[in-house]
């Protein structure tokens, strides 16, 4: 259960949009939410807790209660989700551009505060950015990343799933209440494993908005949908193999979570992965498919021993 007079701070840094993209040097808007629960607001231990493709930082609220006690988490809201600006161009969600601003992010919490350690917590889409991170030697990042955790994510995606995915994304949604809109995204996540219908409540309350005209609409830019609907099975071939050159250059101590039932990631590639690279050990949680919610008390516990033990 959620303290809630342990409420994160809302805070945000500006990011920089591609030359490419916006000549004239446009710039975004990148919300976080900050965990912190040691009386230390710059707690030189750093956990950024990094959500998958149509969710938001308050995924974490959970996990983050928990993390909070012995590190500065720290929750985004990934570009064109959440309370983070909607880009200018709509091909440029897309991970390099995630990578680029949450680099950004890093640094100005560096500033404020020297990171010591620096641990990462990435599911669906965020591990895919941590991967970026993590594997590519030439950024200037303030502090390498120590551990990380990827949940029910790897470098080869199974086009069945991403097909899945992409058949609802961005679709139009309208819901009278709350409620509603819960039931409509429990509908279209089985994947997530069970939970009650408080836990579920909560997952889903930040990923709705009130709309003007009464009733909630979904809480992300629904142009995400645009670079994953253009995506042929070719280009996720392609994708593939940079992400394994990725995925070899790490050298973080790294964990793979699998839900058993997963169609995103199969239980070959998360074989694969423990053999090469980083040589995640894998945890494959039965019942549960694509992906972990990390609401459970038994995964919260996994996360937390991984990070702390």
């Amino acid at each position: 259960m959620i303290d809630r007079m342990n409420e994160p701070r809302l805070n945000y840094v500006m990011c920089p949009a591609p030359a490419q993209q916006h000549p004239e040097g446009g710039m975004h808007r990148l919300a976080y939410w900050q965990w912190n629960q040691t009386g230390d607001a710059g707690h030189p231990h750093v956990v950024v807790c990094v959500h998958g493709l149509t969710r938001q930082g308050r995924d974490f609220d959970v996990l983050a209660q928990t993390l909070s006690r012995h590190a500065r988490v720290i929750c985004p809201d990934v570009a064109g989700r959440g309370y983070s600006d909607w880009l200018h161009d709509p091909s440029a969600y897309a991970v390099p551009q995630y990578v680029s601003d949450l680099l950004v992010l890093l640094h100005q919490l560096h500033a404020q505060a020297p990171i010591k350690r620096l641990d990462w917590v990435g599911t669906s889409m965020g591990g895919l950015i941590g991967m970026g991170i993590a594997g590519a030697a030439q950024l200037p990042l303030p502090k390498a990343i120590d551990r990380l955790l990827l949940n029910d994510v790897g470098p080869r995606l199974e086009w069945v799933a991403l097909q899945r995915i992409g058949s609802y994304l961005g679709q139009p949604a309208r819901y009278a209440t709350e409620e509603e809109g819960a039931a409509a995204l429990r509908a279209l996540a089985p994947g997530f494993g069970p939970h009650t219908e408080a836990q579920w409540l909560a997952l889903s309350r930040p990923m709705l908005r009130p709309l003007p005209e009464g009733g909630f609409g979904l809480h992300y830019d629904p142009r995400i949908a645009l670079p994953m609907h253009a995506l042929t099975q070719e280009q996720a071939a392609q994708n593939a193999q940079l992400l394994w050159t990725l995925y070899d250059a790490i050298s973080a101590r790294t964990l793979l979570l699998r839900g058993a039932e997963s169609d995103l990631l199969s239980a070959s590639t998360a074989q694969e992965m423990g053999q090469r690279g980083p040589c995640a050990s894998c945890i494959e949680l039965e019942g549960i498919g694509h992906a972990p919610t990390l609401v459970a008390e038994g995964q919260v516990a996994i996360v937390q021993n991984f990070l702390f033990g």
